[in-house]
């Protein structure tokens, strides 16, 4: 019995916009992932299908992802960004002149931005629309994730809430891929005891979780996590999977941190002269990551060497190789333990390939090229398509659980972000009340409610806590908290006086204009 593999790549970003600014440090999130990522993906997704290749992957993308990928002011900004990245590509070959390893890198990279540029011109710049393309041609199964990213455990006291970050999810999918969702990404793969309700309010009929969440279920589940269980009222869990994840994900035993691979961290933004680097930088008045990367990650030598392309993209192939016959030992092993076909199931951030591992991309194309070529032991399968496959699977309660630090919440809950969550319970029970003061206010409080929902959504995002946590952009992340909460709170007195100040209303519309018709409704 041939066994089958599920690729899940998880494509998500905050909601990050700032027409107030020219430009703004935390909008090159975007920008780099574009750059890095996305369009790379597409681009092997492209060459599968121009080989024939009936590929089958899944990609969550995130609603706030969608609607900036949608957004005309930040597709401007990403096209002006991109030129910069070609011009300064051109200064460096010029500069680079009598430096042959530095000279060919900085072709390289001006060849890459080109034809980068040229994929994103021929999207018309939108790539939800390309996304969607494979999606209708059956290469592809994109998922949902709930409306901000908000971290649904921890919302667990107000139902209303979670309600409403999952069916104004499923309502932007609708009208992104003008059909509906069948499955989501929880975030941080967060399981709570309860949240099926939702789920199946929304028509969703699968989840992933983390390992221990499937393998902590009761009754037990007699597979592991090589088969999904169905919660009692029928939403399938499909568990993640812990070696292929190892594999990939562990500090010590990855492929991306093989000396062989371009190092994340080194780049020309804080090598060269500040002047010179300066119109290139994601902040004119700080240094910062240009995308022009010179050397690999070398090993433990205080001595970097010079990044080889070539060399990076043989490793690669070789680990896509080495991931491969692992895969298949495993497969072998489990095919002899079951009496059904095992479901390995692959997920990853899908920013992990291209952006912190440059040659990801490329490692993801070997790989699914050599399981389409090169075995019969697996096939590359969707967990949508599995339950048409298998329909009929164990019953069982999965545990409480997340992918984060410790397998629990703590990473999102601690004594850095702890602060956030008595002010959104506050909010989210006054969201509540609006929603049912005015089930059908005149258009001026409509629309005022309908940016109370917004700002709510965006305040409870996980991204916020996390970065907190992690203490990457501590201050901006706690300023977009106090931000979405104070205009909330500002929303919410208007409202309960009847009197909205439209002139300022308009303004926060312009601003935050996710979500154009959010149901308000959704939090009664």
């Amino acid at each position: 019995m041939p066994g089958y593999l599920s690729l899940v790549l998880h494509a998500h970003l905050p909601f990050v916009r700032h027409p107030e600014h020219e430009k703004f440090l935390e909008e090159t999130w975007l920008f780099e992932a574009i750059t890095e990522t996305y369009l790379p993906l597409l681009g092997i997704m492209e060459g599968w299908r121009r080989d024939g290749m009936a590929t089958r992957l899944t990609l969550t993308l995130s609603p706030t992802l969608c609607a900036m990928l949608l957004d005309p002011l930040l597709q401007e900004r990403y096209t002006r960004h991109l030129n910069g990245l070609i011009d300064l590509a051109e200064k460096e070959i010029h500069r680079t002149h009598w430096d042959r390893a530095f000279h060919e890198l900085a072709w390289m990279y001006h060849h890459r931005f080109t034809t980068l540029r040229d994929a994103y011109q021929s999207y018309g710049g939108n790539l939800v629309t390309a996304f969607r393309k494979f999606q209708d041609l059956g290469r592809l199964e994109i998922i949902t994730t709930t409306a901000t990213h908000a971290l649904l455990p921890l919302m667990a006291n107000h139902p209303p809430a979670i309600r409403a970050q999952i069916l104004t999810a499923r309502d932007h999918y609708q009208s992104c891929f003008g059909c509906d969702p069948r499955g989501i990404w929880l975030p941080e793969c967060a399981y709570f005891d309860g949240v099926e309700t939702v789920l199946q309010e929304a028509n969703l009929r699968w989840f992933i979780t983390d390992t221990h969440g499937l393998l902590h279920a009761q009754p037990r589940p007699r597979y592991g996590v090589f088969a999904p269980v169905f919660t009692p009222n029928g939403i399938a869990a499909f568990g993640r999977d812990h070696e292929s994840s190892r594999q990939v994900w562990s500090k010590h035993e990855g492929y991306p941190g093989n000396p062989c691979y371009r190092d994340f961290y080194r780049d020309i933004g804080f090598d060269l002269d500040f002047d010179y680097v300066k119109p290139y930088l994601p902040s004119p008045d700080h240094r910062g990551f240009t995308g022009l990367k010179y050397f690999r990650i070398t090993g433990g030598t205080a001595e970097k060497q010079a990044y080889d392309r070539a060399a990076a993209l043989q490793k690669a192939a070789e680990h896509a190789g080495h991931f491969l016959n692992a895969r298949l030992a495993q497969m072998e092993k489990l095919t002899a333990l079951m009496d059904r076909p095992p479901l390995v199931l692959a997920p990853y951030d899908a920013e992990l390939f291209g952006h912190w591992w440059y040659e990801g991309p490329e490692f993801l194309d070997f790989f699914v090229r050599k399981a389409y070529f090169d075995q019969k032991q697996f096939t590359l399968i969707t967990p949508e398509d599995y339950l048409g496959k298998h329909p009929t699977n164990q019953i069982a309660q999965p545990a409480a659980s997340s992918w984060g630090e410790e397998g629990y919440y703590r990473v999102w809950l601690n004594e850095q972000n702890e602060w956030i969550y008595p002010h959104l319970q506050i909010a989210q029970e006054r969201m509540t009340e609006l929603a049912r003061l005015f089930p059908t206010p005149p258009a001026l409080l409509a629309r005022a409610l309908r940016q109370a929902g917004r700002e709510l959504l965006l305040a409870q995002s996980s991204d916020w806590p996390f970065i907190l946590r992690t203490g990457t952009s501590p201050e901006y992340a706690r300023r977009r908290v106090k931000d979405h909460l104070l205009r909330f709170d500002t929303l919410y007195q208007q409202l309960k006086k009847k009197r909205v100040d439209e002139k300022a209303l308009r303004e926060v519309e312009q601003r935050d204009n996710l979500f154009p018709e959010i149901n308000p409704a959704y939090w009664a």
